[in-house]
C-alpha cells in the first residue's frame, strides 16, 4: 500500500521500540508485563473509585462480620513476602458492603472490598482466604497497572496509524477506558497462583482454595454471580489449582501459625 512506505513503518518500529524500552517490568511469577503507568497515578485511580463505591453501596457495620474478614485480611497481608512500600502501599483498608452480589474486590492503593453475598461461596476461613488472597494477589502483581497500559497502547496506536494513513481513527481516551479494566484470563490463573500460595504461608489451608472456585462453578450453573463475570471458574481453573497443592501444602505446614478467624 502506498500509504504504508518505509519512512512510515520505520515511525511505527520507533514507536514500539521506545515503548519496549520505557515499559519493560516482569510479574512477580517472572512473566514480562507491559507497565506505562506509576504507582501514584493507579494508586489514586484506585483510592478514587474505592470511595466512589463507599458512597454508593452500604456498608455493613456488624462487628462480628468486619471482626472475621478482617481477621482474614491481615493475616494475608502480614504473610504477603514483597515490599508493598515499593507499590505505595502504606496501609491497607478493608470495607464490607452488605450487598447480596456474589463479589469480592481488591484495588491499586490497598483497598480491599468484600460483599456479605460472597459468604454464599466462600463458607469457612479458608475459603474465603482464598478469594480475598486471590484479589490481593492482583494488587501485588500489578494487574491494573497493565490492563491500563494495554489502553493506552491501543490509544497510541490508533493515533500513530491516523497520523499515518490521513485516516482518523477514534482513540481510547476515557478514564474509564484507561483506569481499572476487566483483567485477562493470565492475570486470573497468576492470580490463582499467587492468591493460593499466600493463604497457605499465612496459614490457610490451600485445600478451600480448590473448594471455592468448585463453589463458584457450581453457582455459575444456577445463576451469574458478578464476581464470575470477571473471574471464569472452570476444569481447568480448578486442575490448575489443584495441580499447585502439593507446593502450597508445603508452605501451609511450613507456617508457623493458624488464624482462629470466626464469625
Amino acid at each position: 500500500m502506498k500509504l504504508f512506505k518505509c519512512q512510515n513503518v520505520k515511525y511505527l518500529q520507533m514507536f514500539f521500540w521506545v515503548l519496549w524500552c520505557l515499559s519493560c517490568a516482569s510479574s512477580p511469577t517472572g512473566r514480562w508485563q507491559l507497565m506505562m503507568r506509576s504507582n501514584d497515578s493507579m494508586n489514586e485511580a484506585g483510592e478514587e473509585a474505592f470511595e466512589q463505591i463507599k458512597s454508593k453501596i452500604p456498608i455493613d457495620g456488624s462487628y462480628s462480620t468486619n471482626s472475621y474478614v478482617k481477621c482474614i485480611s491481615y493475616a494475608l497481608i502480614n504473610a504477603i513476602d514483597q515490599d508493598t512500600e515499593e507499590l505505595g502501599i502504606e496501609n491497607w483498608e478493608i470495607v464490607v458492603f452488605k450487598k447480596d452480589a456474589i463479589n469480592a474486590f481488591a484495588l491499586p492503593g490497598g483497598k480491599i472490598g468484600v460483599f456479605t453475598g460472597i459468604f454464599q461461596i466462600a463458607r469457612n476461613k479458608n475459603q474465603l482466604a482464598a478469594v480475598i488472597g486471590h484479589e490481593i494477589s492482583h494488587v501485588l502483581a500489578r494487574h491494573s497497572h497493565e490492563r491500563s497500559s494495554q489502553g493506552i497502547i491501543t490509544a497510541g496506536f490508533s493515533i500513530i496509524v491516523g497520523i499515518i494513513t490521513g485516516i482518523p481513527i477514534r482513540a481510547i481516551s476515557s478514564v474509564s477506558q484507561l483506569g481499572l479494566l476487566p483483567f485477562s484470563r493470565t492475570h486470573e490463573s497468576e492470580a490463582d497462583e499467587m492468591g493460593m500460595d499466600l493463604m497457605a504461608r499465612a496459614g490457610f489451608d490451600p485445600h478451600g482454595a480448590v473448594q471455592v472456585w468448585q463453589n463458584m462453578a457450581d453457582a455459575r450453573e444456577s445463576s451469574s454471580p458478578e464476581l464470575l463475570s470477571t473471574h471464569p471458574s472452570d476444569e481447568t481453573r480448578i486442575e490448575k489449582l489443584e495441580e499447585n497443592l502439593d507446593y502450597a501444602l508445603d508452605l501451609y505446614q511450613s507456617a508457623g501459625n493458624r488464624p482462629s478467624c470466626s464469625m
